[in-house]
């Protein structure tokens, strides 16, 4: 009837090997981060701090909706990241009644950091691969994100039609 067809052994190993990649990433990634000194920031604060860095000023609507979070929840961590100096919430120029967040300057430094402990680490690891692998690796990499590009473009296409129809 419509079933999709059962994935190769190489989709399969490549998911497995993609799974364990992701994992040594986030431990990797963990390490970074355990050595920025301004001290522990949880992954949904990282997210935030990711987002304002990628959309400074937005208010806090579009931050909810860039997040896939509820407001009130994106708000109490923004609560908390302004109490660390991480973020400034300022007065639109355009509406009084919305409020833009802005990393401030602890906030970027903090991201500088941790993204500078983290390339380390990673280049640590890459430098210690033959360079044929390493080759392959951007290559598959990019394969993969121009892959994963595609398919968020698909599924941002199927909610559009869903929500006209």
């Amino acid at each position: 009837m419509g079933l999709s067809p059962e994935p190769d052994r190489r989709s399969r190993d490549a998911s497995h090997a993609g799974s364990e990649f992701i994992e040594l990433l986030e431990v990797m990634w963990e390490q970074g981060r355990e050595a920025v000194p301004t001290g522990p920031v949880s992954p949904s604060q990282l997210r935030v701090l990711y987002a304002l860095d990628r959309e400074d000023g937005i208010n806090l609507r579009m931050l909810a909706e860039a997040l896939g979070s509820a407001p009130p929840s994106v708000s109490r961590l923004c609560d908390r990241l302004q109490a660390t100096g991480l973020i400034e919430r300022t007065p639109s120029p355009v509406s009084r009644r919305e409020l833009e967040l802005r990393l401030t300057g602890h906030g970027r430094a903090y991201l500088a950091d941790l993204r500078k402990r983290r390339e380390s680490i990673l280049m640590a690891t890459i430098d210690a691969m033959p360079p044929k692998a390493r080759r392959a690796l951007l290559e598959g990499l990019r394969s993969f994100r121009d892959a994963a590009t595609a398919a968020d473009q698909d599924s941002d296409r199927a909610r559009s039609w869903r929500s006209v129809g």
